[in-house]
């Protein structure tokens, strides 16, 4: 029988003092609801002063399941974008997509050249469906933060995700894109007409309304994180105009922008490793309550987090793996296989990935701090999530919710949903129901849906073109 193996409690309980600063007590969590929710009524009054610019998106009709024909829809969101063709004549509404990946050299060059790329992209997606002769509508997920001034009218406020092509920042995203396929187009016969745009929230949100009418939160947990909701009209200050039914529109929170003017630090919630992680992107100072939550940075946070054990000699014997130095070298993928293990496996997954990536010499001891350090950092983000869900369900007056969520850390990791929804259970008025339903492929076939749904309310049957009138749908000859 082998004998059990030693476990040194000292260097566990140090590492747990270094540690816990990332569990936040219940307390924590609503003073952090407080905060967000002063910042959401800020920035429904007047979004030019607010952290949180709450964007009208001017999606105001949620989809009826009488929506019918074929729609396009652009995914855009980081380096890899799709395009998308959904047939809604079709039981399921089926779709067809084509992935495209941008050369890492367009992601900080003139925007002009990236949407040229995009509309080339595009062309031969059309060209592949043989779609060149169709007038067919656009449903665009563009999912960096933008001002709308309508439908399909936004200005980008600030690139995220590594993206910084100039250019392009105050300008209307849309007409860029229209320019380069007018371009594109001029020899070409695709009629592709772009009718709104949105982002991945709301294609979210827009995507499980098609089946569940009670759905009014779309949440998006993956590379980055943002929500959305629909708002009453007369609790927006800033609405411009035009107050007839629906008296309702879908709001866009940009919430991964809480904090960035400092009242997450003020309350303790943000460590040093954080702000070591923040110092280190393209955007320092922006962005910090996404830093903290999305897959983008939580395996960073976890590889800087397991740096300063090694320094403190809590982990490894002090020695810290060389591999582990480098940024990029411990993915959110990999924090997620950490929390799927547990002693009762062995920790078989944590073993694997240091094996692999970094060392094969470690303890027993050294297993159980990766593990608890892993767990805090995720753990802590998914109550960050639970935080702004329980705030928005607070902040509306319905009584039941349904929140419409995607991205790859929410649906990929192994405990993130458990974790979000029991936070949510534990913060909102007992009063109130909600469930968490998963959205097939928001950002692509919610584009889509919009664009269904605006062609329902306001777009012309036809189309002339050479004197000819063409019902929408139908070849152009």
């Amino acid at each position: 029988m082998k004998d059990k193996p030693q476990i040194d409690d000292k260097l566990i309980a140090a590492a747990n003092e270094l540690t816990k600063c990332f569990v936040l007590s219940d307390d924590k969590l609503r003073q952090l609801m407080e905060k967000l929710e002063q910042e959401f009524q800020l920035g429904l009054c007047n979004e030019e002063s607010a952290t949180l610019k709450m964007l009208i998106t001017y999606v105001r009709h949620l989809p009826n399941g009488k929506e019918r024909g074929q729609y396009l829809a652009l995914d855009l969101g980081g380096t890899n974008f799709r395009v998308i063709l959904i047939n809604l004549n079709i039981a399921n509404a089926p779709m067809v997509s084509q992935k495209f990946v941008i050369p890492d050299e367009l992601m900080a060059v003139d925007g002009e050249r990236l949407f040229d790329f995009i509309a080339d992209c595009i062309i031969e997606f059309t060209n592949n469906h043989k779609l060149e002769t169709i007038r067919i509508a656009l449903g665009f997920t563009f999912s960096f933060p933008c001002v709308q001034y309508g439908l399909c009218q936004s200005k980008l406020v600030r690139w995220t995700k590594g993206f910084n092509c100039s250019g392009v920042v105050g300008k209307d995203v849309v007409k860029l894109l229209k320019n380069s396929l007018k371009k594109k187009t001029q020899f070409n016969n695709a009629f592709v007409d772009i009718v709104a745009l949105i982002n991945d929230t709301t294609g979210t949100l827009m995507s499980c309304a098609h089946k569940n009418p009670n759905c009014n939160i779309g949440l998006i947990v993956g590379t980055g994180t943002n929500a959305c909701y629909i708002e009453q009209l007369d609790r927006i200050d800033k609405w411009p105009s035009n107050y007839s039914d629906p008296k309702t529109v879908v709001i866009n929170t940009e919430w991964g922008a809480f904090g960035d003017n400092g009242v997450v630090d003020k309350l303790g919630v943000m460590t040093k490793w954080d702000k070591l992680v923040d110092a280190d992107t393209v955007n320092p100072g922006r962005q910090l309550y996404e830093k903290m939550v999305s897959g983008m940075y939580l395996g960073e946070l976890v590889r800087r987090l397991l740096i300063t054990l090694c320094e403190q000699k809590l982990l490894f014997n002090g020695q810290t793996p060389e591999n582990l130095l480098k940024k990029g070298s411990f993915p959110t993928k990999s924090v997620s296989k950490i929390d799927s293990d547990s002693e009762s496996n062995k920790f078989q997954a944590t073993r694997r990935l240091f094996d692999r990536d970094f060392t094969k010499t470690y303890t027993e001891t050294d297993l159980r701090i990766i593990h608890m350090a892993n767990n805090r950092v995720s753990k802590r983000a998914a109550d960050l999530v639970a935080v702004g869900c329980s705030t928005l369900i607070e902040h509306m007056a319905n009584q039941s919710n349904t929140i419409a969520y995607d991205g790859s850390v929410i649906k990929l990791h192994p405990h993130f949903h458990q974790w979000v929804s029991d936070g949510i259970c534990k913060l909102i008025d007992k009063k109130k129901r909600f469930e968490m339903m998963l959205s097939e492929d928001g950002s692509g076939r919610g584009a889509a849906i919009v664009a269904a749904v605006s062609y329902r309310e306001k777009r012309p049957r036809i189309i002339i073109r050479d004197r000819k009138v063409y019902e929408i749908g139908t070849y152009i000859h």
